[in-house]
């Protein structure tokens, strides 16, 4: 019997409702045009930072945890009629939001068209969320609470319901992981033979595979640079890249990793990419990774 028959209906429709938005060709439109807005920010050092290269991984999913604690914790405090320090956490989300809002737009603005689409009816829920929190503040303000408690509780269900779609296109959708976490697993366990040195053009990568991994060699003098080919961002051909500076800078989203380490030299990539050891033996280049020697 096939697995799927085994998986609860109701827990199959909430599955496909969440998948259902990468195909809602309509947003395009939309999304071109706040792409570009957001491309165009004059962010400078700081878009690197909004992505969370210096973290090692995205900056968004834990920013986007404070506003969403004080407003769970509000929505808490109001069913229990503690309505003053409800109003102060409503106010404590609003007052953290703008952060959060930032680095998730950063992040979306670099996905590619399906993942974009989930990403901005996620923004959307969260948009409405932050109106409704605005509202909740201004009643409770005016001395209006039942107003703030009715409007705080459906702005919680829609920053619910985004958070549910932020972890659908994180997780499922895989916007967010580091592309390149198998590479250990995938590569020999030894040196392996990337063919004569002579094949190897100074300059210009150059695609090999490693058994079931693929990987890409720069030459720079008689000196070779090996890295996983598959860019820890969103899996972009290294190898179709170009090496600028040292660097060896993605064709998709333009991430640049130090061809001696791979480290990540600009975003949006935030881990860095799988560096090998490399020999050259009998005029034939060989690599491994390190530490397995």
């Amino acid at each position: 019997m096939d697995t799927i028959a085994h998986i609860p209906l109701r827990s199959r429709r909430l599955r496909d409702a969440l998948d259902a938005p990468a195909d809602w060709d309509f947003l395009d439109a939309p999304a071109g045009s706040l792409h570009n807005v957001f491309e165009a920010l004059p962010l400078g050092r700081y878009r690197d930072i909004l992505h969370g290269v210096p973290l090692g991984h995205p900056l968004h999913p834990a920013l986007a945890q404070l506003p969403l604690g004080c407003w769970v914790s509000a929505g808490l405090l109001d069913a229990t009629c503690h309505r003053r320090a409800a109003g102060v956490l409503v106010a404590a989300g609003l007052a953290t939001v703008g952060p959060a809002a930032l680095a998730g737009w950063t992040d979306w603005a670099e996905l590619d068209t399906p993942r974009r689409r989930t990403g901005l009816v996620h923004a959307t829920a969260n948009i409405a969320g932050v109106l409704l929190y605005a509202g909740s503040l201004a009643c409770r303000c005016r001395g209006h609470p039942r107003g703030g408690r009715l409007l705080g509780w459906a702005g919680l269900t829609a920053v619910s319901a985004a958070a549910a779609l932020g972890g659908h296109l994180a997780y499922h959708q895989a916007a967010g992981p580091n592309r390149t976490a198998a590479v250990h697993r995938l590569a020999p366990p030894d040196w392996f033979d990337l063919g004569p040195v002579d094949e190897f053009t100074e300059g210009v990568p150059a695609l090999r595979m490693a058994g079931e991994l693929a990987v890409v060699v720069v030459r720079t003098g008689d000196s070779f640079a090996v890295l996983a080919e598959r860019c820890a961002h969103l899996s972009g051909p290294l190898s179709q890249g170009s090496v600028v500076d040292g660097c060896l800078r993605c064709p998709w989203h333009g991430s640049r990793f130090r061809l001696r380490d791979g480290e990540v030299v600009s975003g949006p990539a935030t881990a860095r990419q799988p560096v090998f050891e490399t020999r050259v033996l009998s005029g034939h280049l060989e690599a491994r990774l390190p530490g397995t020697g």
